[in-house]
């Protein structure tokens, strides 16, 4: 199964460089705090820089693992995680295959990158992920149309824990500073959209071996 690839904790993230950069996110932490929406910085590998509280309240229910925790590694959570299905509503189609198009652009575009290339090796340790990764990524992008791969403006469902969000959906909203893109890194916020959306019948659904139904294996 894809929740048990890896067998090591992720390499802890490096210290900015510069007492003004360490300043910048230190300011930059005070104003991701300041949103009530779950908001977080990752750097080009998804590895999470900062949060804020929301953020934490959204995933806060979601079981130990020792690689993919959202607040560790955000698209490892999203690929690895067997609870992901239980806060990323419709985690298939509108959360798992996008970002799994994404991190393969990313590694196009970056070359050798030791961070990029251990989340590539843990998605060839899983059979079904990588069919999909290998095969069927192209056949999802032709039918769904190459702005399903992008990030910022996509509206995607969440089951949110606070009952008073619930089953409903999010704007992913990406934004890159100048110092942020200097430092590697963007911001995302999951703004919470006020149409309620029906219960999932994922919302307590732990992925199985069976994930990626809608990747056929070969073109």
């Amino acid at each position: 199964m894809a929740y048990q690839a890896g067998g090591q904790r992720p390499a802890p993230r490096p210290a900015p460089e510069t007492p003004e950069a360490q300043a910048y996110l230190e300011d930059c932490a005070g104003l991701l705090e300041a949103v009530s929406f779950p908001s977080l910085v990752v750097d080009h590998c998804w590895d999470v820089v900062l949060t804020n509280s929301a953020f934490r309240s959204l995933f806060g229910g979601v079981g130990p693992h020792p690689t993919a925790m959202p607040g560790d590694n955000f698209l490892r959570f999203v690929l690895f995680h067997p609870d992901a299905p239980t806060v990323l509503g419709e985690h298939e189609a509108s959360w798992c295959l996008p970002m799994l198009a994404h991190f393969a652009r990313t590694v196009e575009s970056h070359g050798p990158d030791h961070g990029l290339q251990a989340i590539r090796r843990d998605i060839a340790q899983d059979p079904i992920m990588e069919a999909a990764y290998r095969h069927g990524l192209p056949h999802w992008i032709r039918s769904v149309g190459e702005a399903a791969v992008e990030i910022d403006g996509a509206v995607r469902p969440l089951l949110h824990p606070d009952p008073r969000w619930g089953a409903t959906d999010c704007r992913v909203v990406a934004e890159t500073s100048r110092t942020l893109e200097e430092l590697g890194c963007t911001r995302l916020t999951f703004v919470l959209r006020e149409a309620r959306r029906a219960p999932s019948r994922e919302r307590r659904t732990r992925r199985g071996a069976s994930h990626l139904r809608v990747v056929p294996a070969a073109d």
